[in-house]
């Protein structure tokens, strides 16, 4: 496969094939003043397993393909050679005065260090002639790395063999043996750092820290360019011996898109990651492809007043700095896509109990819904790499609820006491009742400022909900939050191995907010069932709308067909219309795999379906999958679904690889304008809609009359959940 993209497809340029970053140490400042973010951020690499064996045949073919596709991804038209200035090195770094490029080396640098392509303009002949000279007509390996919207002011290697205590991590022999090259011990100190047992995550973290504030040892050559940070050390030409440790110096950008810096809803500072197209490369230099799972640990400093809020397992505690700053630090020991980081950072409350239940609720025989099959697969191993694992934990397995907290600006906080406080506990255990064991350890729930462009987004340990959600009670808040919690066990703990099968994600998220509501609710199966197929009508009506409005290869689940989860040699790949504005408001994702999983549960019965979900769940947590994945194991595991007629292939074909709406669909859909609900809703929306048009009849002054009729037909409809929906339609 070749990188080949237009103006609305994301390249991922990282060439994970090559070499995969297995750890991020992260130690950023807040500067609001200037709306930037900078620091340091280490790298703790290893390369490839076929490219670490040796000099074989194989091994140097796969290693060297690098040269020639760099060449074909890169746009090196585009590229800026940054110089870093010695002024710019902090002194515990211990660089040496090392020249980064043979060309362009005047330091074109604005007031606040940026080195983008727009300042580099009139040098963009001598930056191309340095990229293709010293970087690609040469035979030296690059490591790339996904970045954009940074100014990257130094790279340097890292000497791990200089930390106290290290030396436990290579044996003696190789410490003693004077021929021993200084650079394959240094790797050899990261591949025995980075290959600890999962019980031994605390003096991983701990020696991670101490690594990445070692002196460096020389400063490595780099190229930035739109999409891209190449890095190269010269005279290395295999991945396998290149620095395993490395060292990035850069700030952020006021204008890059990975952060949104704006005010809260109480007009104070505040920033944080917006799920922008281009994930978190303008936040920092990283892999994006999904299968370069990584841990990563970060200290932020801010101003004291600020608190900092982030996907880390830990409650972070802050410890003071100098200058009245504070230190906020957390960590994540479960590997995963760099593109699931988020932060925030603002004046947030927390949202507190008046009166505080202590103690931990667990299943002891509340939920007795597993099978004798559910607890067999607890005495199996997982399939996952090895980490310190929920799903092994037995004081895990039975948490119904797992720690969380809530913050908001203070002008939101009785909203969130009102709503928030009660509903997290409940959907919470409606989760845990209907997939077990929660993937993560605690949860943070923040109302982000009103410049956020959606109902909600989930990462690990926390999520970020629209004010809006707050404004429609208690269901509008449940069911979205009820999403985003199903977006622990889909989404994160399982993820898309190819990002454009977001139906893996979005279309379980989709379907599980209904059955997380209707048991959070602890609705009888006859209710839950009618507000399901009404709600089903009402998505069967956006997605028709959708499709009639949209171009057709918007529509297509599958997007890539038989070519889904292919990567160059390299691991280069694109994503087909990620950058696309229109697909960022389109629901085809949520819609479509919403009423695949729909159907295909329907066929079998909720029981046995949520019994087979429990069973993938165990058997991919923490791992990547393709469609193929999740439906060779359904028709496997629920053979009767043979019968009819489905396969991989027809699902496939029916479902995943066309536009417009699947044909089982259009058969299905007369049904559900016959419920009961239906039916009462658009009495009412009738009845509604009568009054609308006499009062039109009669005139400007008469609109506060059909408001106030309207708001009186809400009020004495006798089933709460229409009112809901008629407040729904009203939105739309």
């Amino acid at each position: 496969m070749e990188v080949d993209f237009t103006k609305d497809d994301l390249p991922l340029m990282a060439n994970t094939s090559h070499m995969l970053v297995k750890h991020y140490v992260l130690e950023l400042d807040v500067d609001f003043k200037n709306q930037v973010t900078e620091g340091k951020i280490v790298l703790f690499l290893e390369a490839d397993s076929m490219c670490r064996r040796g000099d074989s045949e194989q091994m140097e073919e796969a290693c060297r393909s690098w040269s020639d596709e760099t060449c074909q991804v890169q746009a090196p038209e585009t590229a800026s050679v940054p110089v870093s200035n010695a002024s710019d090195c902090s002194p515990e770094s211990g660089c040496n005065d090392f020249a980064v490029c043979g060309k362009g080396e005047n330091d074109t640098s604005d007031k606040n260090g940026s080195h983008g392509n727009r300042e580099q303009a009139s040098g963009i002949s001598s930056s191309k002639k340095c990229c293709d000279i010293e970087i690609h007509g040469s035979e030296d390996f690059s490591l790339v790395l996904d970045c954009c919207d940074l100014s990257v002011l130094k790279v340097e290697e890292v000497d791990v063999s200089l930390v106290p205590g290290i030396e436990k991590f290579t044996s003696p022999a190789k410490l003693t043996d004077t021929s021993k090259n200084t650079e394959e011990l240094r790797n050899q100190i990261v591949h025995e750092l980075v290959a600890l047992p999962a019980d031994q995550w605390k003096e991983q973290l701990h020696y991670y820290k101490l690594c990445s504030q070692a002196p460096a040892c020389g400063e490595l050559l780099f190229v930035t360019g739109n999409w891209s940070l190449e890095i190269r050390k010269a005279g290395v030409q295999m991945p396998k011996d290149f620095p395993c440790a490395i060292r990035i110096w850069y700030k952020t950008k006021p204008e890059g898109r990975s952060l949104s810096w704006t005010t809260d809803q109480n007009d104070r500072p505040c920033v944080y990651t917006v799920g922008s197209p281009i994930n978190n490369r303008a936040l920092f230099p990283c892999q994006e492809p999904p299968v370069a799972m990584s841990t990563w640990q970060a200290t932020v400093r801010a101003d004291a007043g600020f608190v900092v809020l982030m996907s880390g397992e830990n409650t972070a505690e802050p410890a003071e700095s100098e200058e009245g700053a504070l230190n906020w630090f957390y960590y994540v020991t479960m590997p995963m896509p760099a593109s699931t980081f988020t932060i925030a950072v603002g004046c947030w409350a927390e949202v507190k109990r008046k009166t505080y239940a202590t103690g931990i609720q667990r299943n002891d025989g509340i939920f007795p819904l597993f099978s004798k099959a559910d607890v067999r697969l607890s005495d199996q191993a997982c399939g996952h790499v090895p980490y310190p694992c929920r799903f092994q934990d037995p004081a895990a397995t039975s948490q119904l609820v797992i720690p969380h907290r809530i913050f908001a600006p203070p002008c939101l906080q009785k909203s969130c006491e009102e709503i928030l406080l009660q509903l997290i506990p409940q959907c919470l255990s409606a989760a845990y009742a209907l997939l077990g064991t929660h993937p993560f350890s605690r949860l943070d729930v923040l109302i982000v400022p009103s410049n956020f462009s959606s109902l909600g987004m989930a990462s690990p340990h926390i999520i970020f909900l629209s004010q809006s959600t707050l404004s429609g009670g208690g269901h509008l808040c449940g069911t979205r939050l009820c999403h985003e919690i199903a977006h622990s066990w889909f989404g994160l703990a399982i993820g898309a191995r190819d990002w454009t099968e977001e139906w893996l994600s979005e279309g379980f998220a989709t379907h599980l907010e209904d059955a997380f509501w209707s048991r959070a609710q602890k609705l009888m199966t006859d209710e839950a069932k009618e507000q399901q197929d009404l709600k089903a009508l009402l998505r069967w009506q956006r997605l028709r709308d959708e499709i009639q409005n949209s171009e057709e290869d918007l529509q297509v689940l599958r997007p890539n067909k038989e070519n889904t989860g292919k990567v160059t040699e390299s691991g280069a790949s694109v994503i087909k219309h990620g950058l696309n504005a229109e697909k960022t408001f389109m629901q085809v994702h949520y819609l479509k795999g919403y009423f695949l999983l729909r159907t295909l549960a329907g066929k079998i019965g909720e029981a046995e379906y949520f019994a087979f979900l429990r069973k993938f769940v165990w058997t991919f947590h923490g791992q990547l999958i393709l469609s193929q994945d999740f439906l060779h194991l359904l028709l496997e595991d629920i053979p009767q679904l043979k019968g009819y007629g489905l396969s991989v292939e027809n699902i496939f074909q029916k479902w995943l690889d066309c536009s417009g709406i699947p044909k089982p669909l259009l058969e299905e859909s007369p049904a559900w304008q016959e419920g009961r609900l239906a039916q009462q809703v658009k009495a009412e929306v009738v009845k509604w809609v009568r009054v609308n048009q006499r009062a039109r009849k009669s005139g400007k002054r008469k609109k506060r009359r059909e408001e106030g009729t309207f708001q009186k037909i809400k009020q004495h409809s006798s089933n709460n959940f229409v009112k809901v929906m008629l407040e729904f339609l009203v939105y739309l």
